[in-house]
């Protein structure tokens, strides 16, 4: 039994706007040296699966500069291992709008394909899957589609549409709600699913004698009285960047050990492009505080509750609180940052005093200076 993965990875680029105006959502920095993408990548090949379909869209060079060849994760194969799938299909010249669209694009790969099941995922889904036992669990039910949902609890205030999932005592899905807002603890969809593979096909194939546009719609909300469409709930750490409040709010999370734990010792390792940087440096002037610290930082002054990426140099006098800095970024002398998204390679002045909030953290673009 064989299995190809496919990836999306800039479906919601729109949402982070401003971590994706020069790289795709896959390749957004997380957890202080990991890149979205490694998480699923990381998840696939720890479930036995060794060909990986990543369909781009745009802003992708940021990614295939991070992935490469796929060495880091053991997909630089000569059979099979990951292909990078452009935007539109072999017999289209038009870039995909949906999601739908994108897989038919990409039939010719799945075609091209010997396995039996295809597991789909988004490019931001950080959590540690073994997508073996959720396969197990769709070809024990006789499922055309197994959905993988997690249990959310729903802050109060919070108007974000997502997917839930209403789901029998034999893990049968009768109803897929979308387009609203929730509350209460839901069996939210995480955008991870397990198909047949000859049974996509045949989607694909038929969409337009069945007007299918839409995945969401279409194949799912509509096919829970025809298809037989379950639910495999992920009981691990789960996080969905969506938003750069949730960006902010999933990274410093990760403070938290118990969250680390279940997100980088559950199913297997997670893997990423290895860099060779010197050891971080804190000096008898510097201090850190319950923060995730990646190589080659130099810290003078005082760091808190925050995580920083390589090379960030934390000057002395200066003080970094419940910010994210991405590589190369300098906090000069008697400055202060609060609440604070520096992208890769900005300076922060001396004596400079920077705060935003945790709902709306201050977002500083790559190279600037302030």
């Amino acid at each position: 039994m064989k299995t190809v993965g496919i990836v999306f990875s800039n479906i919601h680029d729109k949402e982070v706007s401003e971590l994706t105006s020069g790289r795709t959502l896959a390749s957004v920095p997380f957890a202080g040296r990991y890149r979205l993408i490694d998480f699923v990548l990381s998840n696939m090949v720890n479930s036995g699966i060794y060909d990986v379909g990543v369909i781009t869209k745009y802003n992708y060079q940021s990614l295939m500069e991070h992935i490469g060849t796929g060495k880091s994760w053991d997909l630089a194969r000569k059979n099979g291992g990951l292909s990078i799938l452009p935007p539109f299909g072999r017999e289209s010249s038009t870039v995909y709008s949906s999601r739908f669209e994108a897989i038919s694009n990409c039939a010719y790969y799945l075609r091209d394909s010997s396995a039996t099941h295809v597991v789909m995922s988004d490019c931001d889904n950080v959590c540690n899957i073994d997508f073996s036992d959720a396969l197990n669990f769709h070809i024990e039910k006789g499922a055309d589609i197994t959905v993988i949902c997690h249990k959310k609890a729903i802050p109060a205030g919070d108007d974000k549409m997502r997917t839930a999932l209403e789901i029998d005592s034999g893990g049968r899905v009768r109803k897929v709600v979308t387009g609203t807002k929730h509350s209460g603890t839901i069996n939210a969809f995480t955008n991870m699913l397990i198909i047949n593979r000859g049974f996509l096909l045949g989607i694909i194939d038929n969409a337009e004698e069945l007007g299918y546009k839409s995945f969401s719609r279409d194949v799912l909300i509509r096919g829970v009285d025809t298809y037989n469409i379950c639910a495999y709930e992920h009981k691990g750490y789960f996080a969905s960047i969506d938003s750069m409040a949730n960006y902010y709010r999933h990274t410093l999370e990760l403070l938290d050990k118990h969250n680390r734990d279940e997100l980088f010792r559950g199913a297997g390792a997670i893997y990423t492009k290895v860099h060779d940087s010197a050891p971080s440096k804190i000096t008898e002037t510097g201090s850190v505080h319950n923060s995730l610290i990646a190589d080659g930082c130099v810290i003078e002054g005082e760091v808190e509750n925050s995580v920083l990426f390589r090379d960030v140099h934390v000057a002395k006098g200066a003080k970094v609180s419940n910010s994210i800095l991405f590589n190369s970024v300098a906090v000069e002398s008697d400055s202060s940052v609060n609440c604070v998204i520096a992208d890769k390679s900005v300076v922060v002045l001396g004596g400079r005093t920077l705060s935003g909030h945790e709902t709306r953290p201050y977002f500083l673009p790559k190279n600037t200076i302030v």
